[in-house]
């Protein structure tokens, strides 16, 4: 059988409930495809399945790298976002720090505008 054979009957089986044996798993796809059902029939041994890739492994006569297990998280670096308020319910508000020179000439200018506005509704 050719691998793009085996991966649509491993999609088909796709929801099934692993670990599964072959029966269960001929029960599963005689709901989606009688077809499927009669060749996995055949074509699979009788013994438990719990990761259908065997089952693809098994249909194409192919070898299959074995489960690697799933990586461990990196450890993350540094302090979180906030330092130690990160975890504080009631932070002490902070205040952005105006050090560009265009900050601050957006800081000048927005005075500037508070000045004109304050006359002109006065």
């Amino acid at each position: 059988m050719k691998a793009q054979q085996a991966n649509e009957i491993q999609a088909l089986l796709e929801g099934v409930p692993l670990p599964a044996t072959r029966d269960m798993l001929v029960r599963y796809a005689q709901a989606e495809d009688g077809d499927v059902a009669a060749l996995l029939q055949q074509r699979l041994p009788d013994q438990e399945f719990s990761h259908l890739d065997d089952v693809a492994e098994l249909l194409t006569g192919g070898v299959t790298p074995p489960h690697s297990p799933t990586p461990l998280p990196i450890p993350e670096s540094g302090k979180p976002p906030g330092g130690d308020d990160y975890l504080n319910p009631s932070p002490e508000p902070g205040r952005v720090r105006n050090t560009s020179p265009q900050s601050q000439v957006l800081e000048q200018q927005t005075k500037t505008q508070k000045k004109q506005k304050a006359k002109q509704e006065s």
